[in-house]
């Protein structure tokens, strides 16, 4: 199935499984959300428990909060990546210190679903990744599946988190099918994932990059090198041990997203890894991301995102150490 309908599953098993549930967001009972996700579900369990909020951020996740405080665990949707903004002061002022601030009395179980990244063709506010500034924000979780398995297992997992979960779905992988499991998820929410074995260099990404990379790597096997692919899917907490035995393993690594370079994930990934496998490394641990200006028109976006040509002159460059 798509990855919309896979979440779209994932979000209907978490209602049925706990009544404490709650949709909330901007056009998600009726209409479905923009992207269809929650397409059907308040016909299913009824505008009490998957409602339409007013069109202000900072409301959705307020009210979010208040709810989790009352005992429920509220699914916020964030219509575009670049709407979240005037929720920002919520979600990292508020949202992400409750908890400490009760010195761990205070659970807050939200959720807040973000679509986000490129490759749908839209214009300003519509296109954007702003994980980073989130995953900075110690008190948060932040995830993003790749896969249509990994939507429909990770929005569970999430949902039945006691912390509070930012959920990034790559808006630009919503569509194309994959298998999905519905017997048991692959791995735990914080898992990283080797998905393509190989020896030569290690390509590093996660949500809407990860199928960027695995076509770089078959590009790759055509001229005869072989690329392992991995793909991080927690960017807080960062499951580093399966990231640094795989650079270890090949000497060379290659981090690519679609957002800013400047001090965005790849940053933090590349620092890390040249800490913990420094004596393992034949070259720098090099970056392929977006370009550093705010997200261009649609026209310009191929230009902008990280394509398999650019994360394979970056391998290249790690060769010609």
């Amino acid at each position: 199935m798509p990855m919309v309908k896979a979440l779209n599953a994932g979000l209907r098993k978490a209602l049925a499984d706990d009544d404490k549930v709650l949709l909330m967001g901007e056009d998600i009972g009726t209409l479905g959300g923009v992207f269809r996700v929650t397409e059907g579900l308040q016909a299913e369990f009824g505008e009490k428990r998957v409602f339409d909020t007013p069109l202000a951020e900072s409301g959705i996740v307020g009210t979010a909060i208040g709810l989790a405080m009352r005992g429920y665990r509220p699914v916020c949707e964030i219509q575009f990546d670049g709407f979240i903004y005037p929720g920002f002061d919520q979600i990292t002022s508020q949202l992400a210190k409750l908890t400490n601030r009760y010195g761990g009395a205070l659970q807050l179980p939200v959720v807040i679903r973000v679509p986000y990244g490129g490759h749908i063709g839209a214009v300003e506010h519509h296109q954007e990744s702003p994980e980073a500034l989130f995953a900075h924000t110690a008190g948060l979780r932040v995830v993003s599946p790749s896969t249509p398995n990994d939507a429909y297992w990770m929005i569970q997992q999430a949902i039945a988190s006691n912390d509070p979960v930012m959920f990034f779905e790559p808006k630009g992988r919503y569509w194309p099918k994959g298998e999905v499991d519905l017997d048991r998820p692959a791995v735990d929410l914080h898992a990283s994932r080797v998905v393509r074995t190989g020896t030569d260099a290690t390509l590093i990404g996660y949500g809407p990059m990860v199928s960027v990379l695995l076509t770089a790597a078959e590009i790759a096997a055509e001229e005869g090198r072989s690329l392992e692919v991995v793909d991080v899917r927690s960017l807080s907490p960062v499951d580093w041990e399966p990231i640094v035995a795989s650079v270890e393993k090949t000497g060379r690594a290659v981090v690519a997203h679609e957002a800013s370079g400047f001090l965005g994930l790849g940053s933090e990934i590349a620092a890390q890894v040249t800490e913990r496998a420094f004596y393992s490394l034949e070259a720098p641990v090099l970056r392929v991301t977006g370009f550093d200006i705010p997200f261009p028109p649609a026209r310009l976006e191929k230009l902008h995102l990280p394509d398999a040509d650019r994360v394979l002159e970056a391998v290249d460059r790690t060769f010609s150490y």
